[in-house]
């Protein structure tokens, strides 16, 4: 449903409240807040294009509309598990109808909540379902701040092992090298009675054909080599720029790993999991873009390609970004988007950002709190803080799915 234009936004929250909340009102019952939002994502969004076709042949499928309507009612309602949606489901009769499931015998197993879930994460649904939202509804308007930050994402999971191990988990052992013959022994007994061979000479009897150094290719991936591809030189940032939004999302890790920040009172926390960056829109408070990487990404990685994708789908006229996103080549970047920015400057020597950063610039900073505020409803209302998928897909679908409703809460908010 294309809902760019503030007015279709302003009739559809009027035909919500004073006609489809009262015919579903008076069908199931008193609507809470909790359904009310999940009637409001259901009628904003057309899930029909995301639920995927029916398999050609073999067993009929669970109807897939009504497990995405579950799993955004678990983000709605909080839910820590599949299971206490699924108790939910068998008790509140008007949740049940709400997702698409007249009778108890109707709704699936716990087993098929968690295959599609599988495949939801997989095929990336909860992404595409926030970008069709926001590319509907705030496409033709333009922000004056986009609040750029990553909040901690928990997660219960190992790290991925590197080395192969055996079907018993033990480390495979190394095989042993072949025994040496007598003829092998000798021969190499009598290489180190051999004499060294005299140095070269220096100065003009040495031959320039020998002074000439090669360097391989390969050598120079990420150095100084000039026939080595500028996509291959510099750090992961320089190299962004260099290359396709595909190559950049590709290139950043996505495996658990170990995180560390600076608490407010100079205290380091560490936390195991990952990292959720994203774009927030001034005004309306509304999340335009969504990554997920390793918790050991610096932030500032991130930067670059979160632009790319905000671009495409919004306008705005300033980034606000703390002093994590303080490099050359993220400003280097804004500036071809000809966007101003705001980066909290690092003190460093012989720098003149520490003193240009005045009182005015001080003031219009703050408006960056609203990213934090943002995490902290994700983590406490939308089920952002317990997670108990493992993978960075499904990690990345289950916060998804918690975006999702925060997004279109907030779209509600802004419209009354």
């Amino acid at each position: 449903m294309q809902l760019s234009s503030p007015i279709l936004l302003k009739q559809f929250s009027n035909v919500l409240q004073g006609e489809l909340f009262p015919a579903i009102a008076s069908a199931t019952g008193p609507l809470s807040k909790h359904s009310r939002l999940l009637i409001s994502i259901v009628s904003m969004v057309p899930l029909a294009a995301f639920a995927g076709s029916r398999a050609p042949t073999g067993r009929p499928r669970r109807d897939r509309q009504s497990l995405i309507r579950s799993f955004l009612a678990k983000a709605v309602y909080n839910f820590t598990t599949t299971r206490q949606l699924l108790d939910r489901l068998r008790s509140d009769e008007q949740l049940r109808r709400l997702c698409g499931w007249d009778s108890l015998a109707a709704i699936p197993a716990e087993s098929t909540f968690s295959r599609a879930f599988a495949a939801f994460a997989a095929a990336g649904t909860a992404e595409r379902i926030h970008e069709t939202i926001i590319r509907n509804t705030q496409q033709n308007r333009t922000f004056a701040y986009i609040a750029r930050d990553a909040t901690a994402i928990e997660a219960r999971e190992r790290f991925p092992e590197k080395e192969e191990q055996t079907s018993s988990g033990k480390k495979p052992k190394k095989a042993k090298p072949p025994a040496k013959s007598t003829k092998a022994k000798k021969q190499q007994t009598k290489k180190k009675q051999t004499k060294k061979q005299p140095r070269k000479p220096f100065g003009p009897y040495r031959r320039k054909e020998s002074s000439r150094r090669e360097v391989s290719i390969k050598e120079g991936a990420y150095g100084p080599n000039r026939r080595s591809k500028t996509v291959d030189r510099g750090t992961r940032i320089e190299r962004q720029h260099h290359m396709t939004l595909e190559a950049m999302l590709a290139d950043l890790p996505r495996d658990c790993s170990i995180g560390v920040k600076r608490s407010s009172k100079g205290h380091q926390q560490y936390w195991r999991g990952y990292k959720l960056h994203w774009d927030v829109a001034s005004g309306d408070r509304i999340p335009v873009s969504c990554l997920l990487t390793g918790a050991s990404v610096h932030d500032s990685q991130v930067a670059i390609p979160l632009m790319e994708i905000s671009h495409s789908r919004v306008k705005w006229r300033c980034d606000v970004m703390d002093s994590a996103y303080d490099a050359g080549a993220i400003r280097s970047k804004w500036k071809k988007l000809k966007h101003e920015s705001l980066i909290q400057p690092v003190e460093r020597p012989k720098s003149k950002e520490c003193a240009n950063w005045t009182e005015e610039k001080k003031q219009r900073y703050k408006i960056r709190t609203i990213a934090e505020q943002q995490n902290g409803r994700l983590k406490d209302e939308f089920g952002g803080r317990a997670i108990y998928v493992r993978g960075a897909a499904k990690v990345m679908a289950h916060l998804m799915f918690g975006v999702i409703a925060l997004t279109v809460d907030h779209i509600l908010r802004a419209v009354g």
